[in-house]
């Protein structure tokens, strides 16, 4: 389950007597300690918020320019235009247009993963057109089956929006999630709209394992290797640059907009003999954490074997941060992070970064760098 950062951490809207006000963020930048100064001159200012009863219900701004919203199209038209015209995969046997739809299982087991996005925490309008923040609820989305050895096959996507919202925002919503299930070679089989006060996607994945066991989080075993296939940090970084009021460099805002997981690799891995995989979205300490916990094991990852790319190393000294905080920490990639027998071949594309190793009698299940507890915080968890 993707968990991700919140897309703005600079502020949080609190309550006080019933009104907004704002107040400091708890984590400002987004991920880990904040280690360096804060500049909040540098800092966009949040769109309007609107409370009711106590409660943030909206991030997203109509455009001042106007222009068809949701309450003018209606229900149904928007549907229509959201699915019109939208190819489907072979395992789709009865797509849009019915009461359910109709999807093929072959291997008469199917892996089903959910994942929320919500606007103000894992996207801005305003960070991200409708078409990037389709394809990252998708892709987060699709990264946990591939997490368990299986290959996407359809999404279903609930939608929930205040009835001022564009029909062009969530027309390329809607596009940016149909081009992401069609390169993974799934289908957008059907789904759900509705008014609500803020908007919120909800995208539910089948997967096919081909045949094949899934992978757990739970089968780590003493003498494994930990490898990981994807890009660690440059979402961190991206969001960094965000939330700074910067929209370069375009490499890293672009990986915290569209992430790039690597969803072949699961299924290669699985075949590869993987004992335990996890995407990271949270960050690769705390999803580290969740095999460490599930295996019952000790993880040490080796600092020297994360490989920091240049870039990221230019983007950290700007900002005054430590580029190695943001592979360790920083969330949102959807990287795959596995563990594999001792002497095994890793698939290629993957590289190992670290060794399992059984607990002491006493001992708490736990995750090292270079076999010291780091001074930092794990990962994303929404609600700490």
């Amino acid at each position: 389950m993707r968990r991700g950062y919140p897309a703005d951490r600079r502020t949080e809207q609190s309550v006080v007597t019933g009104a907004c006000s704002a107040r400091p963020s708890r984590r400002p930048g987004g991920f880990g300690k904040d280690d360096g100064a804060r500049r909040p001159t540098l800092w966009p200012p949040l769109p309007k918020r609107t409370c009711i009863q106590g409660r943030v219900i909206s991030t997203h701004q109509p455009s001042p320019t106007g222009g068809e919203t949701l309450a003018d199209a209606g229900e149904f038209a928007v549907i229509r235009t959201v699915t019109h015209g939208r190819g489907q995969p072979p395992s789709t046997l009865l797509g849009p247009g019915d009461d359910a739809a109709v999807v093929a299982a072959p291997d008469a087991r199917v892996v089903v993963s959910t994942d929320l996005a919500v606007d103000g925490v894992h996207f801005r309008t305003d960070w991200a057109t409708g078409e990037q923040i389709g394809k990252r609820a998708a892709l987060a989305a699709m990264a946990d089956i591939a997490a368990m050895g299986a290959v996407p096959t359809a999404l279903v996507v609930g939608l929930s929006a205040p009835g001022s919202t564009l029909v062009e925002l969530v027309t390329a919503i809607g596009a940016g999630i149909n081009e992401a299930a069609e390169a993974a070679g799934a289908g957008v089989v059907g789904g759900d709209v509705t008014r609500g006060d803020q908007l919120t996607l909800a995208v539910t994945v089948l997967g096919d394992l081909r045949g094949s066991a899934p992978v757990l989080r739970s089968g780590a075993r003493p003498g494994d290797v930990v490898a990981v296939c994807g890009r660690l940090g440059w979402a961190a970084a991206g969001l960094a640059v965000l939330s700074r009021g910067f929209r370069s460099p375009a490499v890293v805002v672009g990986a915290y907009r569209v992430p790039e997981p690597p969803l072949a690799a699961g299924p290669v891995a699985a075949a590869a003999g993987a004992t335990s995989m996890i995407d990271v979205s949270d960050g690769l300490l705390a999803d580290l954490g969740h095999i460490a916990e599930e295996s019952r094991v000790a993880i040490d990852v080796k600092a020297v074997a994360l490989q920091v790319n240049p870039r990221l190393v230019e983007v950290a000294s700007a900002l005054g941060k430590n580029p190695l905080e943001w592979l360790l920490t920083g969330g949102d990639d959807h990287a795959l992070v596995a563990t594999f027998p001792r002497g095994a071949s890793t698939p290629p594309g993957w590289a190992q970064i670290g060794t399992i190793a059984a607990l002491g009698e006493g001992e708490a299940p736990r995750v090292t760098v270079d076999g010291a507890v780091p001074d930092l915080t794990a990962g994303w968890d929404h609600f700490r």
